[in-house]
């Protein structure tokens, strides 16, 4: 994939990414990404997350005593994602003709169902997972499960038909995704995809190195089995070739107890950091963590510094969806039983100060 330089912005459009931008910063000052992360610190249960995050829901006296506990955080994770569909669409819905990264970035949530719909069929279960709706967006005919050929046929998907389900990889999946994100921004004006196409490469880049991290700690992969997980994709820019697989590749030999061997690492500020007295091992959580906080930060400061380009609602797209991972991984911590406490410190979420820098704020 070629960037070029140059900083031109396209004036085709200009009122529909007007009108996009608008309607974006409406949704965004409601959702509870920047300063409004702190506000989540005041549930304490998966019932205070519910009525934080639905107020105007009408709540029966006996209503929550009808549920089992993973009956109501269910429904809440349908909830949540349900209204974040919705906050896409709204925005997307401003084009004529909605530019063709948007729309990637929304079937993000059908390579997701297929995946599992694989992880599914694989366990033999025979009743379907719960599908995202995306409306016309949706290409694979979920509601044929579990016939996968019926489910595929005549999509870009086909191919995983030539597989048994126990040759299925969730990295073939993850790389067709990443592999049609990087077309589309061909498309784009040069402002556009330069902007966008550095978020992309940062988060391809730290997907690999958690990707690694995780199958050597929880795992004890060798690097040949590590090798086929990553995606190896390159970036052209300016004339030079970025190799998006190269720090995940560079940590495959370095040591996960020793703290200073992971010096010149790029992402070494990513990790757990070293405490003095302490024996330091390589935390994968801590890593994913970070490494998300990195390119949300990274998605908050484009969408305010990219105003009325396709750039800006690409990380409106974003950064609803960070804002749904956060509050699912919310409100999954208390379904494990996890104090309000417990669940905003493994978040990284203990204060408004912490919440600004969460939120991007400089």
């Amino acid at each position: 994939m070629k960037l070029m330089s140059g900083t031109k912005r396209p004036s085709q459009n200009s009122g529909e990414r007007a009108f996009a931008y608008a309607k974006a910063m409406g949704i965004i000052r409601k959702t509870f990404i920047g300063n409004r992360i702190s506000e989540l610190t005041k549930a304490h249960s998966i019932i205070d997350l519910d009525r934080l995050l639905f107020p105007t829901r009408t709540y029966g006296l006996q209503e929550h005593d009808s549920f089992h506990d993973r009956d109501l955080l269910l429904e809440l994770e349908r909830r949540i994602t349900k209204r974040t569909i919705q906050n896409i669409l709204s925005v997307m819905n401003s084009f004529s003709r909605p530019p063709q990264i948007l729309v990637q970035q929304l079937r993000s949530y059908e390579y997701a169902d297929l995946k599992t719909c694989f992880n599914y069929l694989s366990a033999g279960k025979t009743s379907p997972p719960l599908i995202t709706n995306i409306g016309l967006f949706r290409t694979v005919h979920f509601d044929a499960y579990p016939d996968i050929k019926k489910m595929i046929s005549g999509t870009e998907f086909e191919f995983l038909l030539e597989k048994n389900i126990d040759e299925f990889s969730e990295a073939e999946l993850d790389l067709l995704y990443y592999q049609h994100l990087l077309k589309t921004l061909n498309r784009l004006s040069v402002f556009d995809r330069i902007n966008i196409g550095k978020i992309a490469a940062e988060e391809i880049s730290l997907r690999n190195c958690a990707v690694a991290i995780r199958m050597r700690t929880y795992f004890n992969k060798s690097p040949d089995e590590i090798l086929p997980q990553l995606l190896k994709l390159e970036m052209t820019v300016d004339n030079i070739t970025i190799d998006l697989s190269a720090e995940a590749r560079k940590i495959l030999e370095i040591p996960l107890d020793s703290y200073e061997d992971w010096n010149g690492w790029r992402w070494k500020k990513l990790i757990n950091p070293d405490y003095d007295g302490k024996e330091w091992k390589m935390d994968p959580r801590h890593f994913q963590n970070a490494a998300s906080h990195y390119i949300y930060r990274m998605t908050y400061r484009y969408f305010r510094r990219t105003p009325l380009s396709i750039c800006s609602a690409f990380c409106y797209i974003k950064l609803n969806q960070f804002e749904q991972d956060l509050l699912i991984s919310i409100a999954e911590g208390f379904g494990l039983g996890m104090t309000g406490n417990d669940v905003f410190d493994l978040l990284k979420i203990s204060s408004p100060q912490e919440a600004l820098v969460y939120g991007g704020e400089q």
